[in-house]
């Protein structure tokens, strides 16, 4: 209401557009808004204000029968009428609204062609246009796209027809039924009417029937106003391809996709379905996002899953094959990217040319693979489930705040189990394991990581065997099992040693490190660093070059947490510097905030407060590619420090 305001001061001023159109999905309140602004703008416009229904969606009104229904309100005579063929006609209303200060609802437009003969060319009216597509053909006009309302003023809707009373009584059962609305007006002007007839029944009730997904269309309906035949009307007006894309894109699990999603259901190139998809657009049956993404409504979701139904159980779980095989099949490439660099041969339908491509995917498509893994698990499909997980276990160490990788790896193991792989049961249940430890859960790690040593010693795997018992130190440690935490550092770097497992080696040696550190022991661990280093540096080494420069990196930063624990800060700080020089390198940011987090806490303790500080923002600015813990810490210590 404040823009249209707005459009119009402008329009009586002759300093703005002459046309607003106003466009949404159906339902969404286009045609009460116009109407609410005529009424609120009348005294605006004094020359009159005029209301055409053009039927646009079935059965259009002719655009010659529209002018002639204005110019006979705007008091030409029937006899001037006669003399005029079309584009007189058309001329005499541009110039008539061009000379007075009228407003004209052209309610419920079809598409451009209808409307054009009955827009002016400007002056000091304005016309607002309604309309389910957006128009876009139409130039030099302002515009304005409604959807669903937010939560709060889908409450209040629904408060103001039921009354403050009964809402209030039902407050958690109201937000229930907004949201089962999908907070769209005219769904909830339903539900709301539905309440006041049946006054004798619970709002609960409603949630009850609205919770039943196959139900929900039929159960709004009251008396001649039902959701599903306003959704109805624009899905016959589709062409066969966007009725298809329609009906498919109701499988999609996520709450917007790309049009990628629309290739991959459709089996078509990704131009092929933003062709396509654009239609939807343009009946109001699909939302373009300025991100360049594509929304469909929750109940239009529903209404296009009931069209699915229709053709058969097979067609719906073909479309549901498709998507899964799409999504995971990227995933495992992108995985793979992220992890070993660009795939030579990828033809998707997705661009992964970088980690850094591959890694966008994966975290902007999370909800869309992680229901397509949901799904191949329930399906009993194993392989895919492991393989999938295995593509990402490194994107799992470096993108650790996601929150659900205990899931990925809880049906990763169970897969494995399933296929009778103990070797890689043990794989999936080490990365189980350590996600259950990031989450807190350190009971649950423990038991898991037991669990994987057990499976990896019946399938003679050391290298698996080490890491089983690596994975539950520290869960012993956070619970103070510091005893535990010890012993099993030192069983993995010996199991580790015997087996002549140079990687599990080193990272059980600086287990073991931190084990005895802890436990008061810090002479024996700084003892431990000159043979490490050895390893590191010997000419048979079998590490790559960056691997190398990573552990050397953290084994230098262990040595200044030895030097930390015995109080000697500026040596501790001399070698946490060291330390970060190695490690950005490499270009590990995730590990470099773990080392400034470390610096930055000896530097307080110098009182060197101000490059402690540079050290806490720089962990901030990398944002998600750092550690979710490290980037939490850092930014309780900034707000601790005095101000600059």
């Amino acid at each position: 209401m404040s823009r249209l305001r707005d459009a119009a001061g402008r329009a009586v001023a002759g300093a703005g557009a002459s046309v607003y159109v106003v466009s949404g999905p159906p339902g969404c309140g286009k045609t009460t808004l116009a109407l609410k602004a005529a009424a609120d703008l009348a005294e605006t416009f004094p020359d009159g204000c005029f209301v055409v229904d053009l039927h646009g969606v079935e059965s259009p009104m002719d655009s010659g029968e529209a002018l002639l229904r204005l110019l006979k309100s705007l008091g030409v005579t029937e006899y001037r009428l006669a003399q005029l063929d079309a584009s007189g006609r058309a001329g005499l209303l541009r110039s008539l609204l061009s000379s007075r200060r009228c407003l004209v609802v052209l309610d419920n437009a079809r598409d451009e062609g209808q409307v054009r003969p009955l827009l002016p060319a400007g002056g000091r009216s304005l016309v607002l246009v309604t309309s389910r597509r957006p128009l876009s053909g139409l130039e030099d006009v302002d515009r304005l796209a409604l959807s669903g309302l937010a939560q709060a003023e889908a409450v209040d809707l629904l408060r103001r027809i039921l009354g403050a009373q009964r809402a209030d009584a039902e407050a958690g059962a109201v937000a229930e039924v907004a949201e089962l609305c999908g907070r769209l007006p005219l769904a909830l002007r339903v539900a709301g009417n539905w309440l006041t007839v049946r006054s004798g029944w619970s709002v609960d009730h409603l949630v009850q029937r609205l919770a039943d997904e196959e139900r929900r269309l039929g159960a709004l309906t009251a008396g001649d106003v039902q959701v599903e035949a306003a959704f109805e009307l624009s899905y016959r007006q589709l062409t066969g391809q966007a009725a298809r894309m329609l009906r498919l894109l109701s499988v999609v699990p996520s709450p917007d996709m790309t049009a990628a999603y629309g290739a991959a259901l459709s089996g078509t190139g990704v131009f092929e379905a933003e062709d396509v998809m654009a239609e939807l657009v343009e009946a109001g049956l699909l939302q373009a996002t300025f991100t360049g993404r594509y929304q469909l409504h929750d109940l239009l979701r529903l209404f296009a899953r009931a069209r699915l139904q229709e053709e058969g159980v097979a067609e719906r779980e073909a479309a549901d094959e498709r998507l899964r095989e799409w999504l995971l099949d990227t995933a495992m490439a992108a995985g793979r990217c992220f992890k070993d660099g660009p795939p030579s041969t990828w033809q998707g339908l997705v661009p992964l040319a970088s980690a850094e491509q591959a890694r966008s995917w994966l975290v902007s498509e999370t909800a869309a693979w992680f229901a397509a893994l949901h799904g191949a698990a329930a399906r009993g499909e194993h392989v895919r489930v492991a393989e999938t997980a295995e593509a990402l276990d490194v994107l799992c160490g470096v993108w650790d705040g996601w929150g659900r990788w205990s899931e990925v790896y809880r049906l990763s193991s169970e897969a494995a189990a399933a296929l009778g792989d103990l070797r890689r049961e043990a794989f999936h249940l080490n990365n189980y394991a350590w996600t259950l430890g990031y989450e807190g859960r350190y009971r649950e790690a423990i038991d898991r990581a037991d669990q994987a040593l057990e499976c990896a010693r019946r399938a003679g795997d050391t290298a698996q065997q080490a890491w089983a018992l690596i994975m539950a130190t520290s869960p012993h440690k956070q619970l103070g099992e510091f005893q535990a935490f010890l012993d099993k550092s030192r069983m993995a770097m010996d199991l580790a040693e015997d087996a002549g497992d140079h990687k599990n080696w080193l990272v059980s040696m600086q287990s073991y490190r931190a084990a005895l550190r802890d436990s008061g022991r810090v002479e024996e661990s700084m003892a431990l660093h000159e043979p490490l280093m050895a390893l590191l540096e010997a000419p048979d080494s079998p590490m790559s070059q960056d691997m190398t420069d990573h552990v050397r990196a953290r084994a230098i930063c262990g040595l200044g947490r030895d030097y930390a624990a015995l109080g000697r800060w500026r040596e501790a700080a001399e070698h946490f510097r060291s330390g970060l020089l190695h490690v950005q390198r490499v270009g590990i940011p995730y590990a470099e905030s773990s080392m400034l987090l470390d610096l930055a806490e000896v530097l307080i303790k110098l009182e060197e407060t101000e490059e402690a500080r540079s050290c806490l923002l720089r962990i901030l600015s990398f944002g998600e590619t750092a550690k979710s813990h490290d980037v939490a810490i850092a930014q309780t210590i900034l707000e601790s420090l005095p101000a600059e």
